[in-house]
């Protein structure tokens, strides 16, 4: 983990003993104003407004490790952490760095249909969907049955059956009329 008062230290020109001694005050559940007025000595009278810039830029790095830290732990359980990603990561400033890397990785959401295609149903929703009228989609749909997909079709409701009209309720009609 860096050391973030030598960072803050740096860009906010201050004394390194001065601000690691705020954050040591900010870490213990002091207020900002009680800081400031209170324990000029271990601050060396930063005034309110230095000390809330140094706590909000406190907050903002160590949220930056806890994010980088997650980023890391989620591409190496993908196994896809690399050295150059390793080094990308440790080197970013900022959360949108942080992120603009994390991008090509970050899981996807989880679909009804991406969880079908998983399964290796894709061929048969292409297949569906052609329309073709010598098409059973039951029949069609017994060659994917397996441990992981139980039903070939569910059985249609009477909500289905007596829908308003649209595009959808008469292609399920159609399809099960003909099963």
């Amino acid at each position: 983990m860096p050391n973030h008062a030598e960072q803050l230290a740096q860009e906010l020109n201050l004394s390194l003993k001065n601000v690691q001694g705020a954050i040591d005050l900010i870490d213990a559940g002091n207020t900002i104003p009680f800081i400031a007025r209170y324990r000029k000595e271990a601050t060396g009278s930063m005034d309110d407004q230095v000390l809330r810039n140094l706590g909000d830029r406190l907050e903002y790095l160590r949220g930056l490790d806890k994010r980088k830290e997650e980023v890391t732990g989620s591409i190496e359980a993908q196994n896809a952490m690399t050295p150059e990603l390793q080094a990308a990561l440790a080197g970013a400033k900022t959360l949108a760095e942080v992120e603009d890397i994390y991008r090509p990785y970050k899981p996807k959401r989880k679909t009804r249909a991406s969880i079908a295609r998983a399964r290796g149903l894709q061929p048969l929703a292409d297949a569906t969907l052609k329309q073709d009228a010598n098409f059973d989609p039951q029949t069609a749909a017994n060659d994917y049955l397996n441990e992981e997909v139980p039903d070939a079709l569910p059985k249609p409701s009477a909500m289905t059956l007596t829908a308003a009209p649209s595009c959808a309720a008469t292609t399920m009609r159609s399809a099960w009329s003909k099963a």
